[in-house]
This record gives structure tokens, C-alpha cells and sequence, in this order.
């Protein structure tokens, strides 16, 4: 932690301020340290960007001293975000509502993603004529509206509801579990939902010790409340990390983790190692169009540079609409 001082506002987004702090690149996110502005005395937490971590680059606002120290708690929630952490606060939950909403899914597709940057080529493939919902995960960002992506998403019309559910915070619902999002999904209409991590992975060289594990957590809840779920396959030709060339451990782990019936979707034509077991091919021919306009980016690669990891996520939507038609 240090103390500085808002020196510029770059963008307000709903959520979301990116601003930098004695010239340094800082995000805040208002509805939990309160709104900001030039020359607020603040309190950053620096760690990130000075251990170089490549998925953020910018520090985070942790206490605006200025006018972020008379926040009031959500009218009628009791149900705390970060619990016992200096960042907890009580957010109205779904559940609360008290009143039972459906048992199962009853066979809606839920497509499991290890990484944030599949969620796009996912939703292009789902379209916008279904109701699709987004259920973060933790194993990434935990704060909804750090995301991009969401927002683009849902400003074109291929998500209807992006839900915060366990220790992920700041999203427009908020749930206790996977699980309750899930069903939250199924008893407010939606079609088909997407889950993936936030921005950014945990990462270590271990086999199961990264946030993509969460892909499996996701498929498990789905298949025991009746859902499909279906495993979006991280591959890749472009990576130099012999982890992730071809399909990554990420995936590998997410299926291995997997207790129930799970379908991995697959781009027809790519060769399927042994050990990623029955896969679904699909035809995935007209990614490229179906994508077009859309801002793709994996570690800092766009379409050209790493075709084969757009396209295996987007089979993974493809097949999710197969079933819904």
C-alpha cells in the first residue's frame, strides 16, 4: 500500500474509473471505495504492477480518503462480499428474495471456460436470439466490471445478466454459489449461460494449481443440477509455454476434475490428443465472420496471430446453440 494522489481521469465507466495516481495507471471501483476525482488523497495497493504481472499493468485504488469513507451498505442487504477482509460490505443477493425458483437446469447447455478472453468468441457463436448469461468465476479478476469484455457484450446484445456469484464481487446480481447462479439463470429465462474466469489467471507450473480448474467446479455444478455442461478447449499454435501448445493443461485438468458427463467441443479438422479422451467435433468454418467487429485478444495475440485458440472457444458456443435449435 502507498499513498498518492489522483493526477488524471482517463475513462468512467459504469463500475469502473481508470485514472492514474502521481502518474502511475490505477483502476477504482466506485461502488466499493466511492466516486473519485482529480486531486483525491487515496491509497493504492501497488503489488501487481511492480511484481510485472502481465495481466495488469495498473495499480488499484484502495481507500479514497477524500469522499470514499461515508459509503452506506445496499438498502436491506446483509449478506457480505469479501467477508473479513478491510473490503467487505454487504450486497443484496438473489437468494434473499426468499422464493424457491426452479430445482434444475433442466438440460440447459453451460459452457465451462478456463480463460476470460474465451467469453467472446463463445458468445459470437451463441448469437444474440438467445438469452445468454454470464456467471464469473473465481480464479481471475473477482470484480465483474474490471471486464471489457462484459461490457461489450452486453452493449451488443449477446448477454442479458453478468452474475457475481461466491467471492467475486460487483456484478449486476449477486449469489451465495455457482450453484445458485446457475439455477438464478434457469428460473429468470435465460437460454444458455457462459462461465469463465475473470480477467487475468492464476498461474503456477503445477498441473492443477491454476484458476482454470474452475472450468471443472463450474461443469460439476451444471451436471448435478441437470444442465449440459460443455468444456470450451484452450488450444493454442502460438504459445510459447510448452504447457499451453496444443491443448493446454488448463483444459486437461478441467476434464480430468469433471465427475460427471461432460461434451468438449471441438473445431473439426484439429487433431485430438489421447489424453483429452471423446470430444464433439464441430464446424466451426465461419468463426472469422461470425466474430468480425468484435475486439478478439488472447496475451496480447488477436485473431491472426492464434487462430486455433478463437476458434476452439467459439466451437464451444456453436455447440451450446446446436442444442438450444
Amino acid at each position: 500500500m502507498r499513498r498518492g494522489t489522483v493526477t488524471a481521469v482517463i475513462e468512467r465507466r459504469v463500475g469502473l474509473v481508470r485514472l492514474e495516481v502521481d502518474g502511475r495507471p490505477c483502476v477504482a471501483y466506485p461502488r466499493l471505495t466511492g466516486p473519485v476525482a482529480l486531486g483525491d488523497e487515496v491509497v493504492i495497493n501497488v503489488q501487481a504492477l511492480e511484481l510485472g504481472l502481465g495481466s495488469g499493468g495498473f495499480d488499484v485504488l484502495y481507500v479514497n480518503l477524500t469522499r470514499g469513507l461515508e459509503l452506506t451498505a445496499e438498502p436491506g442487504a446483509h449478506v457480505m462480499k469479501l467477508p473479513y477482509t478491510p473490503l467487505q460490505h454487504a450486497v443484496h443477493h438473489a437468494e434473499e428474495e426468499g422464493e424457491d425458483g426452479p430445482e434444475t437446469l433442466g438440460g440447459m447447455p453451460v459452457v465451462c471456460c478456463s480463460l476470460h478472453s474465451q467469453v467472446m468468441p463463445v458468445c459470437a457463436a451463441l448469437g444474440t436470439d438467445f438469452a445468454v448469461a454470464y456467471v464469473q468465476l473465481a480464479g481471475g479478476a473477482l470484480p465483474v466490471t474490471l471486464s471489457d469484455t462484459v461490457r461489450t457484450l452486453r452493449h451488443g446484445g449477446h448477454l442479458r445478466a453478468a452474475i457475481a456469484p461466491g467471492s467475486t464481487v460487483d456484478g449486476e446480481v449477486a449469489c451465495v454459489s455457482v450453484a445458485s447462479a446457475l439455477l438464478w439463470c434457469a428460473g429468470s429465462g435465460m437460454d444458455a449461460i457462459v462461465c469463465a474466469i475473470g480477467p487475468g489467471v492464476v498461474g503456477t507450473n503445477s498441473r492443477m494449481g491454476h484458476g482454470g480448474v474452475a472450468a471443472a467446479e463450474a461443469a460439476n455444478a451444471a451436471s448435478a443440477l441437470g444442465g449440459v455442461p460443455i468444456i470450451a478447449p484452450r488450444l493454442s499454435e502460438a504459445d510459447e509455454r510448452y504447457r499451453h501448445r496444443g491443448v493446454s493443461h488448463h483444459t486437461l485438468a478441467a476434464i480430468e476434475l469433471s465427475l460427471g458427463t461432460v461434451k468438449v467441443a471441438w473445431p473439426a479438422g484439429q487433431p485430438v490428443p489421447a489424453d483429452v479422451g471423446s470430444v464433439e467435433e464441430v464446424d466451426d468454418h465461419d468463426w472469422e465472420e461470425a466474430c468480425a467487429g468484435l475486439p478478439l485478444a488472447h496475451m496480447g495475440r488477436g485473431a491472426a496471430e492464434d487462430p486455433v485458440f478463437f476458434a476452439a472457444a467459439f466451437a464451444a458456443g456453436r455447440l451450446a446453440r446446436r442444442l438450444l435449435t
